[in-house]
């Protein structure tokens, strides 16, 4: 018996509504329009203190779910701390004496690498000194070197600069793995990667018109006959800088010294007073504390020193240090590392205390958008399987770097 029209229409609706109702993407209806991506160029955002703020920055952690192993990386470990552990709260145990505000986290996270320099450039940071243990694949090396591409990768779309904190400390390791038979060798094939896929970046940090190169050391490498050596494979030498007090075993290769923290804020004024007057090119510091986790966390000895937080002040004494002392560049020490406790990140502990410390130093004229910053990152989590949001925060990401924070604001009120 033929249907009537009705019925046959009633069939097509329903079949048209099974294959609607059948998509690949549950969570998304697919019948609403994908908003249109503005894409817009960073903007620097507004300062009036001219000093260079450059944050030290660690691309060392993984997390269980990040790694080939399916194991936390020792960073939140160390070796008797276990992050799958949660307390009532959910909070991790790590290796640390505090957290940070998003979680333990993967430093190749997109979403994490988006809030970082979000959070810095509002702050008015520069740019980073990103720690570099080189490309050999040792230890965890391969994994920092991937993360530290996917930092770089982002970098431009925020607005901010970066130069290298080389570790030549670990040489000995690719050496010890017969990778390379002398550790001037294997430093030699790690300056010929910064030359051919760093140093020709547009927003590499140049300092009297050369690449930024720094030292945490040296450690292995202790003459300048090793240092000419191993910058013998530069078509032009950096602007090179070794860690205070030793730029003597780099000879003329070094330009100068960067400071560091070290059992209290007495040694950074020695450093202003009596040894940056003397070098070429000084770099101050400024550091929120320190207080390490290695002996709780049974990997070493306790390092020996301990300086306060108190609540920021500490961050502020060595801010007005750097300030008195007038230093063209100012590194900030450190975004994240835990494990010391000189993190300048947020944490449970100290909420944004120091990143409004930071942005009162640099004198951004824009207020404070840090806890929508940290919205925007609980969104990418909450709606990480939903494309059409996720295009929408992409938004959201562009009017952030654009200096347009009130769009971004009210973009993401509406999707809370």
């Amino acid at each position: 018996m033929k249907m009537s029209v009705l019925n046959l229409f009633l069939v097509c609706f329903c079949a048209g509504l099974q294959i609607h109702c059948s998509s690949d993407s549950p969570n998304e209806d697919i019948s609403i329009k994908q908003p249109e991506l503005e894409v817009l160029d960073p903007v620097a955002i507004p300062k009036t203190n001219n000093t260079k703020l450059y944050m030290h920055y660690m691309t060392w952690f993984e997390t269980n779910e990040s790694s080939s192993n399916k194991q936390w990386g020792y960073h939140w470990t160390m070796a008797n701390k276990d992050p799958n552990r949660t307390d009532a709260n959910g909070k991790r145990e790590i290796a640390s004496h505090f957290y940070p505000l998003i979680g333990p986290y993967h430093s190749g996270d997109a979403a994490v690498i988006e809030n970082h320099l979000l959070l810095m450039k509002y702050a008015g940071v520069d740019g980073v000194l990103i720690d570099w243990y080189g490309t050999y694949n040792v230890n965890d090396y391969a994994m920092i070197l991937e993360n530290t591409n996917q930092v770089i990768a982002m970098l431009d779309k925020v607005g901010l600069d970066y130069a290298i904190v080389y570790e030549d400390r670990f040489l000995q390791n690719i050496v010890d793995a017969n990778l390379a038979p002398t550790q001037a060798s294997a430093a030699k094939q790690d300056m010929r990667y910064l030359q051919n896929q760093y140093f020709t970046n547009a927003n590499y940090i140049h300092v009297n018109n050369q690449p930024l190169l720094l030292n945490f050391g040296p450690v292995t490498l202790k003459t300048p006959e090793l240092w000419t050596d191993v910058f013998s494979v530069f078509n032009a030498k950096p602007t090179f800088l070794t860690l205070w007090n030793q730029s003597y075993e780099a000879g003329a290769n070094a330009q100068g010294e960067f400071a560091w923290v070290y059992q209290n804020n007495s040694f950074l004024s020695d450093f202003y007073t009596n040894t940056a007057p003397n070098l070429n090119l000084a770099f101050g510091a400024a550091y929120p504390g320190f207080k390490d986790f290695y002996k709780e966390g049974g990997a070493t000895d306790h390092i020996g020193f301990e300086i306060p937080h108190n609540n920021c002040a500490t961050l502020t004494e060595t801010l007005n240090l750097a300030a008195q002392a007038q230093v063209d560049y100012l590194q900030l020490v450190t975004w994240n590392d835990f494990g010391e406790g000189t993190m300048l990140e947020p944490t449970l502990e100290f909420g944004y205390t120091a990143l409004n410390t930071i942005a009162q130093f640099s004198g951004v004229s824009t207020k404070s958008v840090f806890e929508p910053i940290s919205e925007l990152y609980r969104l990418r989590k909450a709606h990480s399987e939903n494309s059409t949001i996720q295009k929408q925060l992409d938004q959201v990401f562009y009017y952030f770097v654009a200096m347009q924070p009130e769009q971004a604001i009210t973009l993401l009120n509406t999707l809370q």
